[in-house]
């Protein structure tokens, strides 16, 4: 058996291969529509008043209605348009600065999705993987639960801070992108 640790840091350097395959400019918004997905989950376990306890009463259909909206909002992320602009500002000079911009910000939408599916398992006591997945090595216990604590919906998913996060990147797509 593999490490789910192991797993994790794998999924995020196939997604930075990805970013410098993609270009930095649509990793972000993949990016933000993972920001956008954790407001809506935040919004609707907090603030509708039917869905909020139903979701909140059975971890596993809220387990599945988080993975649902993330892997929603990622597929529609990553089907962004293209930027001309953008494209047009992007020289052949400039070709080693993209590629690292891109490194970095698919590393980074690798942690936000990868981050975010691994901690909504964790938090349903990993459904329908309990059979694949054995309790890890000392060492690797501690490891794991070092990055548990580090996980996007943990420090970004709860209000106010989502809601924060929401307002910054409308107003970074507002500005650069439009």
């Amino acid at each position: 058996m593999i490490a789910f640790i192991a797993v994790f840091w794998m999924f995020i350097a196939i997604f930075g291969f990805i970013g410098i395959m993609r270009g930095w400019a649509k990793e972000l918004l993949v990016i933000f529509s993972i920001v956008l997905a954790l407001a809506f989950i935040a919004v609707a376990e907090n603030l509708i008043p039917i869905l909020g306890p139903f979701l909140n009463s059975n971890p596993m259909i809220q387990y599945w209605v988080r993975t649902g909206m993330v892997v929603f909002m990622t597929f529609f992320g990553y089907q962004s348009p293209k930027f001309s602009r953008l494209a047009k500002s992007t020289e052949r000079r400039d070709r080693i600065q993209d590629l690292i911009l891109g490194l970095m910000m698919g590393l980074i939408s690798g942690y936000f999705i990868v981050g975010c599916l691994w901690s909504f398992a964790n938090d349903a006591g990993y459904p329908n993987l309990e059979n694949y997945i054995a309790p890890p090595l000392s060492n690797l216990a501690e490891d794991t639960q070092n990055i548990l604590n580090y996980l996007p919906p943990v420090w970004l998913g709860q209000p106010p801070t989502i809601y924060i996060a929401v307002v910054l990147a409308f107003i970074f797509v507002i500005v650069a992108f439009v």
